[in-house]
């Protein structure tokens, strides 16, 4: 019987629920058992890639296609499990497919309700990821509890310990202990009143967690276990990581939360934990052979969570190699500023991302020339590899006025276009191209060579506009060569410098493939030639 795990929040938003949950996975699939994970979203939107970066963070793309939120990076950073469609709901895709039904008729002309018709709908998005191979289905709740927008995940949750018993469900909240630095003590009411909300609504939580910025004694666990109907045992302390937040699974494993759900979940089969290859990476991030700085442009640098993936992706590939990165996110807006440029030719590395909408163009193209000219290692990424298209279209192939007709329709040369092949209409009014494909690398290159010199890979794509194929043999007879395509050769998936130290630019997104023991081939190469720089330097 498969077992399911509520994770909430109370008190503030942006406490952690989605790095909670993903540690937790993590602690169970080392006992050996088989994780899924479900996010429900609080949100009206029915398309989460619509959000926009500067508000929601990034969106992230899983294999199948779906755009989701970026909770989902953490899961699928920390475990091995396999996310698909249904391991993302927001309010207003439940909504939408009730309406779909009522429609239909499958009410047979009942008045539709939140409860059961909605709340049954949220069952069933639990219910399909439940089965015979999975052991464990962790669900994280969007929002803080109190929200009006989560009433029906709350009230779904709730009755689901009834369809499946008790047995088979655990609740966990997550909360936070806030620290009166005035008066040197820690206030738990604001705790209390979270879990009486909880309660209010019929959910008693088994274990509570909670985020502090000190310790909490055995006596202040008493108290909040007392207040909150909760075994001592069962308050968590999960303490502030100022150093790094892959240390939450160790900290939450000294605290034997990985021991409490099996014993309260009584699952038979669960092994003994190994975090052999966890404790040996948190070792390469505490001692660090060097120090690089790697500069990241985009239209959203200076807001971590709209390129959490990357980000995430260049410490990985800095512990491989025990490197701390010191990451430069620099706005495209300023990088015509004097000072900028100056930043950016100092750096070891350079990132220029994507970006999904309105940019500043001009700004990417000016620091893919300054890696170019300067001879930095340089990785472009989506829209990046366009700007690298277009810098070099412009300033050696001297084809003044190149430009992507996303930004000018009338340019003279447009060496990136909308293309007809594999194509899938948005709602956006455009077309697209989401999710997994399969890369083709030319062999010998240095893009081959960062994965190993295999031929095949499996990357994750989302854009519209593509490399112009009327362009081709222009490029292939110039100093940037066209290294890797789609399986069928009609799309151009990464170009590559020959006469650069590292100059590589893909179509696809290789940061939401990079987990941190095995951080993506071309992040890890990025970073090598970036040591290899400083180190002849």
């Amino acid at each position: 019987m498969t077992k399911y795990l509520f994770i909430t929040g109370g008190v503030v938003s942006s406490l952690g629920k989605g790095l909670t949950s993903a540690s937790i996975g993590l602690l169970l699939e080392h006992r050996g058992l088989t994780v899924r994970f479900l996010k429900l979203d609080p949100y009206i939107n029915v398309d989460p890639g619509l959000f926009s970066p500067a508000q929601h963070g990034e969106v992230y793309v899983l294999d199948d296609g779906s755009t989701t939120d970026l909770d989902l990076g953490h899961y699928e950073r920390f475990t091995n499990t396999t996310l698909t469609w249904n391991s993302s709901w927001t309010t207003g895709q439940i909504y939408q497919r009730v309406f779909e039904k009522e429609r239909r008729g499958e009410y047979q002309g009942a008045t539709v309700q939140v409860i059961p018709h909605i709340t049954n709908e949220i069952k069933q998005c639990l219910l399909r990821l439940g089965g015979s191979e999975t052991d464990i289905v962790i669900t994280e709740i969007g929002g803080t509890v109190g929200d009006i927008e989560s009433l029906p995940h709350m009230e779904a949750i709730r009755q689901f310990s009834l369809d499946v018993g008790k047995e088979n469900c655990l609740y966990i909240h997550l909360t936070l202990i806030p620290f009166l630095k005035a008066a040197r003590e820690i206030k738990t009411k604001p705790t209390q009143h979270s879990v009486g909300q909880l309660r209010q609504i019929g959910i008693q939580p088994d274990i509570l967690i909670c985020r502090t910025e000190i310790p909490l004694s055995r006596d202040e666990r008493a108290k909040i276990g007392l207040f909150c109907n909760i075994a001592a045992n069962a308050v968590i302390e999960e303490r502030d990581k100022d150093f790094s937040i892959y240390e939450v699974p160790v900290t939450l494993m000294e605290n034997k939360l990985d021991q409490l759900i099996v014993d309260k979940l009584k699952i038979p089969n669960a092994g003994t934990l190994d975090l052999t290859d966890w404790y040996e990476l948190l070792n390469r991030i505490r001692n660090p052979e060097r120090e690089l700085t790697a500069a990241v442009v985009g239209e959203y640098a200076e807001m971590r969570d709209a390129y959490k993936s990357t980000y995430e992706a260049i410490d990985h590939a800095g512990i491989a190699h025990r490197a701390k990165i010191r990451v430069l996110r620099i706005s495209s807006r300023n990088v015509r500023q004097s000072e900028t440029r100056r930043d950016l030719r100092k750096a070891d590395a350079i990132l220029v991302s994507g970006c999904f909408g309105e940019t500043e163009l001009e700004g990417k193209i000016e620091a893919v020339r300054i890696a170019r000219e300067n001879k930095i290692p340089f990785l472009g990424i989506g829209l990046g590899m366009q700007c690298a298209v277009i810098e070099f279209a412009r300033n050696v192939l001297k084809l003044d006025g190149a430009n992507s007709t996303e930004y000018d329709k009338d340019t003279p040369y447009p060496v990136i276009c909308l293309l007809d092949e594999h194509r899938l209409f948005t709602a956006q009014g455009g077309t697209t191209k989401t999710g997994a494909d399969a890369t083709v690398f030319q062999i010998p290159s240095k893009i081959a060579e960062a994965y190993g010199n295999e031929q095949l890979s499996s990357e994750r794509f989302r854009h519209c506009y593509e490399f112009n194929n009327q362009y081709r043999e222009q490029w292939n007879q110039s100093e940037m060569r066209i290294t890797a395509s789609s399986s069928d050769g009609l799309l151009v998936h990464a170009v590559e410098l020959l006469e650069h130290p590292w100059f590589i630019a893909v179509q696809f997104h290789p940061e939401f493939k990079s987990q941190p023991i095995k951080p993506h081939p071309l992040f890890a190469s990025l970073i090598a030639a970036a040591v290899k720089k400083q180190q002849t330097s």
